[in-house]
């Protein structure tokens, strides 16, 4: 892989790990359905002078299915989970516990495409699985039990979201599929964020909060995910999944000042350990 693809995924992986540390920071302000309907219409604002292109408004009826399938499963419900997790649990946590949509990945693709399944993925489940429990220990002072199960259905979602596209959208424009997902994510849910707008005016680190997930870490990474899946491939770019947990880890402790506790240490090691064996397709051992 070349050099510039390299820079290209790390940057995407650090853009998107800090995501967690802007939840954090914006959710309670606008409050979670607000926070995540403005930034997915913001993300999908900048995609719209693209997508209005002839070459890609010509794939618009196709694909609208596979958009409003997305838009809820890949968009307005993940991110409204992980915005209300983010007001139990620190920025940290969030990036670890959606480290954990690797293996939900690998189970949901075993039972719905019927992929084969390896020892080493078996492994990765069972140390991935012993990772999350570590991680809602009530003892973790980190993340509340309900915080927690907010981030593993928003990590859920994203691993529905994901085989979805495998089954039924592998040869679709990802472009297109992606860019008015977002839109269309933040129109759903425009009425519910009417109906819980906040008592008060958001502060001003809050509103850059917003800024930063809407324009940078959703509208603008993405335009590079996809320029990546185009350089070097869906497989290689999902490798980025690796490095959200690590930014996330890093960018809460430097800003936000989150204690690294050996609980969170100890879970996000069997976490790591358990999406790597879960991407490791070897021997196979079990078939559907």
């Amino acid at each position: 892989m070349e050099l510039k693809n390299w820079i290209l995924l790390i940057l995407l992986g650090s853009v998107w790990g800090s995501a967690f540390m802007f939840i954090k920071i914006s959710a309670d302000d606008f409050g979670p359905i607000l926070l995540v309907n403005l930034r997915l219409l913001l993300a999908g604002a900048l995609f719209i002078p693209f997508l209005l292109q002839k070459k890609y408004l010509a794939h618009f009826k196709s694909h609208f299915p596979g958009i409003i399938i997305l838009s809820i499963f890949s968009n307005a419900f993940p991110f409204t989970m992980f915005s209300y997790a983010s007001l139990g649990a620190t920025s940290n946590m969030l990036g670890i516990l959606n480290g954990t949509t690797a293996f939900m990945t690998m189970v949901v693709a075993y039972f719905w495409l019927k992929e084969t399944i390896t020892l080493k993925q078996i492994l990765g489940i069972l140390i991935g699985f012993v990772g999350i429990l570590i991680l809602v220990n009530p003892a973790n002072g980190s993340s509340t039990l309900s915080a927690s199960g907010f981030a593993l259905m928003g990590a859920l979602s994203y691993s529905f979201s994901g085989v979805y596209i495998q089954k039924y959208q592998l040869n679709a424009n990802k472009f297109v599929l992606i860019g008015w997902a977002m839109l269309f994510g933040g129109v759903l849910l425009t009425p519910l964020a009417l109906m819980n707008l906040p008592d008060q005016i958001p502060d001003t680190n809050a509103v850059l909060g917003l800024l930063w997930l809407g324009i940078v870490s959703t509208g603008i990474a993405y335009l590079g995910y996809i320029r990546l899946i185009e350089q070097i491939g869906a497989v290689r770019t999902s490798t980025v999944t690796y490095l959200l947990p690590v930014f996330s880890i890093i960018w809460g402790s430097i800003f936000l000042n989150e204690p690294i506790t050996w609980i969170i240490f100890s879970g996000f090691i069997f976490v790591m350990i358990g999406m790597y064996f879960a991407n490791n397709r070897s021997t196979k051992v079990l078939e559907k």
